[in-house]
């Protein structure tokens, strides 16, 4: 019964503790993930690792440079969660005494007790936190690595490795022996303002009779956070496959239904990762307030309501405000933005986003190199479409794969024998279905267009016919005066338009088409990026690639056994025919066994 009315006590500001922390871990997730993602680039660079493969990753790791920076993370983000736990037990601490808690009093009187932290005497105590915080997230850890597909040479590593092995149970042990005995040492730090050794002790007689059962309910609340993380995966991803069925005869939802899954397994470990720490601070709480009643002990509480923030005007409170407000929402933009365009598209080969190049558009289903195949490309989630560029007899960029135009419009001529007027007269679908009689062949300038629009990146294939009059130039021109020069590259089969269009535009990315890749490749300097034949590409030559810091493309991947051997290769990208299939593949292969398990179950019973 007191341990129920004071959990009821706790709630009294719920609605500032949850400003809090929808502020804080949105500020934590758009400004230092970005901040982490390109320190990692950049500790990549000065390491001397290109690009993680397998063969490296190890090495990368055991480089002083790269055990710097993961230290330094480490410690920033203790320092993060410390002031996090801080916050929590101040505003419960408020929620206990029946006062209101102020935003941004909470904010500061939290900081003062961090700071605090850091003086001299008190240093243990962060050592002591740094710890004991990761235990607050193993329960999260566990359910990651068992919903998503974690390398199987990744796990043996560790298996196999006796050092860590070694330490993580020196850790368990020292965690055990010395931990339940500390747990209450920030509270009695942050609520009664002690010093860390009095903070110590106070915990230590605190817990005297009961730590091991207070440790027994932390251990039991990590495996509550777990079950529910599973009930709420199946709850969502039985909803999102029930829900795709229904729109089934509507239309084509298998890309969808992929992508949402996916997307929905990610954002529901990102909220319980987020909120995991902040409940068993909690539930320390909870604990706390009930022992030291039941104990009959007073609370001596420096948290104040009148701290800080709390005299200032509502003007500036509002100001403040704004300002959080708008740098939340500002980095969230950049974040989502440079997010979709791949600047977070790390060179490792276990985390990158291996991505769909459609090729020719969507061009299964639609007449291959027309607006509808592009549009159709698009709608299943392409992340590129490849298409084929050529000169007309005027000089105009068309876009087309054949020279001769009778394949895909019946008409027997060359592209260079004929103006874009006369080209656009054609007919360009009715030779894949009659349903798309009247489809046009489009320029380049028409596929930019959309292609900004759909934010969706091009890959352009020159195709020269030796009848072109500065084909390399019109074509940069092009792409650089309709600003998309950085969501696309220029390819072909011809080394020596690659060393021209570098010659004219040093930044534009460059990708050299292969039929056969053998030797030293990497060492044409023209090329920043390869695309080859499915059948070329081997595990020694993707490594040979990437240890470059280059990508490799490949084509023409239609099968699920190929593109399944491309995703275990660690390719960058495939140029398919069936975008969906693609689509499926990647995100089945990213999720773990009993996760495809229980949807391939799901689908089953909507099938009956």
């Amino acid at each position: 019964m007191r341990l129920q009315r004071t959990g009821k006590q706790l709630f009294f500001n719920i609605k500032a503790l949850a400003g809090f922390q929808a502020v804080f871990k949105l500020l934590l997730f758009f400004l230092l993930c970005p901040l982490f993602l390109g320190l990692f680039s950049f500790v990549m660079e000065v390491s001397g690792f290109p690009y993680l493969t397998r063969e490296n990753i190890f090495s990368f790791v055991r480089h002083p440079v790269t055990i710097l920076f993961l230290c330094l993370m480490f410690l920033l983000f203790t320092a993060y969660s410390i002031y996090d736990a801080a916050v929590v037990i101040t505003v419960l601490e408020m929620s206990r005494q029946k006062q209101k808690a102020h935003f941004f009093a909470t904010l500061l009187f939290a900081l003062d007790q961090w700071i605090r932290m850091l003086r001299r005497p008190n240093r243990r105590l962060f050592l002591l936190l740094l710890f004991q915080f990761p235990l607050f997230g193993v329960g999260m850890a566990a359910s990651l690595f068992a919903t998503i597909s974690v390398p199987e040479y990744v796990v043996r590593y560790f298996l196999n490795n006796y050092v860590f092995l070694g330490g993580a149970a020196v850790c368990l042990i020292l965690a055990v022996v010395f931990l339940p005995s500390r747990i209450y040492s920030l509270h009695f730090f942050v609520i009664e303002g002690v010093s860390f050794q009095e903070a110590q002790k106070k915990s230590r007689e605190l817990s005297r009779r009961s730590r091991w059962m207070d440790a027994g309910l932390l251990i039991l609340l990590q495996a509550a956070q777990v079950f529910f993380y599973f009930i709420c995966i199946f709850a969502g991803v039985f909803l999102i496959l029930a829900f795709n069925w229904c729109l089934k005869e509507i239309f084509r939802t298998e890309v969808l239904t992929a992508t949402a899954v996916w997307s929905f397994l990610f954002l529901i470990w990102m909220i319980f990762a987020a909120l995991s720490a902040p409940v068993s601070c909690g539930a320390v709480s909870l604990l706390f307030y009930y022992r030291k009643r039941k104990a009959g002990e007073e609370i001596l509480s420096a948290a104040r309501e009148e701290s800080g923030m709390a005299r200032v005007s509502g003007r500036k409170k509002k100001g403040v405000a704004a300002l959080m407000a708008g740098a939340v929402l500002l980095s969230g933009v950049f974040f989502i933005q440079n997010l979709q365009q791949g600047v977070y598209n790390l060179n490792v080969e276990e985390i990158r986003t291996l991505e769909v190049t459609a090729h020719r558009g969507a061009s299964a289903d639609y007449p291959e190199n027309t607006m509808s195949a592009f549009e159709g490309a698009a709608e299943l989630g392409a992340d590129w479409i490849e298409l084929d560029v050529q000169q007309t007899k005027d000089g105009e960029i068309i876009v087309l794969h054949d020279t001769n135009l009778k394949r895909t419009t019946g008409v027997n001529k060359n592209t260079w024998e004929l103006t874009l007027k006369e080209i656009l007269e054609l007919d360009a679908g009715s030779s894949f279905d009659k349903s798309f009689a009247g489809e046009k062949i489009p320029t380049l300038a028409q596929v930019i267009e959309f292609a900004k629009d759909r934010e969706i990146r091009l890959n352009i294939e020159l195709k020269p016919s030796g009848h072109e009059k500065d084909f390399e130039k019109t074509v940069v021109d092009l792409i650089m005066s309709m600003g998309i020069e950085d969501r696309c590259v220029i390819t072909s089969q011809m080394y020596r338009v690659l060393e021209r269009v570098k010659e004219y535009a040093p930044d534009i990315t460059t990708v050299y088409v292969m039929s056969l890749a053998y030797g030293s490749i990497t060492s044409l300097k023209a090329a920043d990026h390869f695309s080859v034949n499915a059948r070329s590409v081997t595990r020694t030559l993707v490594d040979r690639v990437h240890a470059e810091g280059k990508q490799l493309y490949v084509w023409t991947v239609n099968t699920e056994k190929t593109i399944a051997r491309m995703i275990e290769l660690n390719v960058d990208n495939i140029i398919t025919d069936r975008i969906t299939l693609a689509k499926e593949t990647i995100y089945s292969e990213k999720t773990s066994g009993f996760i495809q398990d229980y949807t391939a179950t799901i689908y089953a019973i909507f099938s009956r």
